[in-house]
């Protein structure tokens, strides 16, 4: 008994050492809160927020007259997964176990493992990193409303027997993926269905992050000191022991969380958050899966930011004057150039090119292209925050994340070519192209084509 008095004591101890620490970094913690506002839900999730349109196509602006869609591309990543291994389940259960053991669990944490148990038969079940019954209602409702918001684009394509190409990664969920959304497409407009092609693999576009020529990608994800530093600031902050603390202060009785070095605190509220942030990509499979009650908003919060800083500077804007992360993507921007300029140059009898990705695509493109939220890199020796930087993982690469050009053309004036204009979707709510790009008009989302391979390039 006075053991555990004792390791009570000291994880008494423990905890208020490190929430004093915390007070140091407090005015940064309080400006991150106060930065997601109302609406960050969903960025409790991260990357691996469930899709949702950004805007309806109701509420775009109206084409400019005399134009007509004669072409539409977009890259997009796969829709919603089961996670890609059993490891964070497995960490959680070990733990759970441990203090079932010791008859160490509160009422909380008694409900825990059959819930991460579910979750974990419902991955195995569909298979782990493949494409999840969410995933498909994903795609194939963005295939739905890109048929909507041109639907005379589609009777063009029909009636010209144009055909749809379609390009993955090679990776199944990516495949999967892209036939969920043709299976959408020829749904909402069941003349296409022939047109479309069957999936073709480009590793090159659409898994550079992964291939040889990105070499040097690859080394600054092992082995950069700049990015080893920031990350480790940013991980060891003091609000990361605390918050581990208070996950394991809810779920085991004090003595066995005193037990637990900080380290293991830390782990395993971070693979806890893991499976949290999951848990809602396979709803169709684990429907009575909620771990919600097991982190605290605030908890969830602090966690997803770690992940998020994590993902920027790995694969978005990262570092002021490096370009490390997204200069890669420059062949998958020359693709989406060259398909659009052949179209309208009448080299390509293509009605639509289909591509999809992952988010170490998604988000390396969305920084080069300078899209809402990925404008900003860090400043040296400023780390990321909420509080400083408006990227977001659930915004810039929630799961189906899709990046979408539509070209416009219109009909030749005597002495005059025609004109071709192309108008970018992100996650199918109209997006300006960067400053350097100038639009028809003040406030238009509507850019000449020639216009821009000129300023993207």
């Amino acid at each position: 008994m006075k053991r555990s008095a004792s390791l009570a004591a000291a994880l008494a101890v423990s905890l208020a050492v490190s929430l004093a620490a915390s007070v140091l970094v407090s005015s940064a913690a309080s400006a991150h809160d106060r930065a997601e506002g109302p609406r960050a839900v969903r960025g409790l999730y991260g990357t691996k927020a469930p899709y949702a349109p950004q805007q309806s196509a109701s509420r775009y602006q109206p084409v400019p007259n005399g134009f007509t869609a004669v072409f539409t591309e977009n890259v997009a990543r796969h829709g919603s997964r089961a996670m890609t291994d059993s490891g964070d389940g497995d960490a959680v259960l070990a733990v759970l176990q441990r203090a079932q053991e010791q008859n160490a669990l509160t009422g909380l944490g008694t409900r825990l493992a059959p819930q991460v148990r579910a979750l974990l038969s419902a991955a195995a079940g569909l298979g782990y990193g493949n494409l999840s019954g969410r995933g498909v209602q994903e795609e194939r409702g963005i295939a739905e409303r890109m048929e909507q918001r041109e639907p005379r684009l589609f009777r063009t394509i029909a009636a010209g027997r144009e055909p749809i190409e379609v390009e993955t990664s090679g990776v199944a969920r990516a495949v999967a993926s892209a036939r969920a959304f043709t299976a959408g497409l020829a749904a909402a407009d069941p003349a296409v269905g022939g047109l479309i092609r069957d999936p073709v693999t480009d590793k090159d576009l659409l898994y550079f992050h992964k291939q040889p020529q990105n070499a040097d990608y690859q080394a600054y994800l092992s082995g950069d000191p700049q990015l080893a530093a920031v990350l480790g600031q940013i991980n060891d902050a003091p609000r990361t022991a605390s918050t581990a603390g208070h996950v394991v202060s809810r779920l085991f009785r004090a003595d066995f969380a005193a037990s637990m070095s900080a380290d293991d605190r830390i782990a395993f509220a971070r693979s806890l958050y893991q499976l949290f942030s999951a848990a809602p990509d396979l709803a169709v499979e684990a429907p009575s899966v909620d771990l919600g009650p097991f982190l605290t908003r605030a908890d969830a919060q602090w966690f997803a930011y770690l992940d998020d800083a994590e993902e920027f500077y790995q694969k978005g804007p990262a570092f002021a004057g490096r370009t490390i992360t997204y200069k890669m993507a420059d062949g998958l921007l020359d693709d989406l150039l060259a398909r659009a300029e052949a179209k309208a140059a009448g080299t390509s009898s293509t009605g639509a090119v289909l591509r999809f990705t992952h988010a170490e695509e998604i988000e390396p493109l969305a920084a080069l292209l300078g899209l809402p939220g990925s404008t900003r890199p860090a400043p040296p020796g400023t780390p990321y925050t909420y509080a400083t930087n408006p990227w977001r993982g659930a915004r810039v690469a929630p799961m189906a994340a899709n990046i979408q050009w539509d070209l416009y053309a219109n009909t030749p004036q005597e002495g005059k070519p025609a004109r071709f204009l192309v108008r970018m979707v992100y996650n199918e709510k109209e997006a300006a192209f960067k400053p350097a790009c100038e639009p028809i008009a003040k406030g238009s989302y509507f850019y000449d084509l020639t216009t821009l391979r000129n300023c993207l390039k």
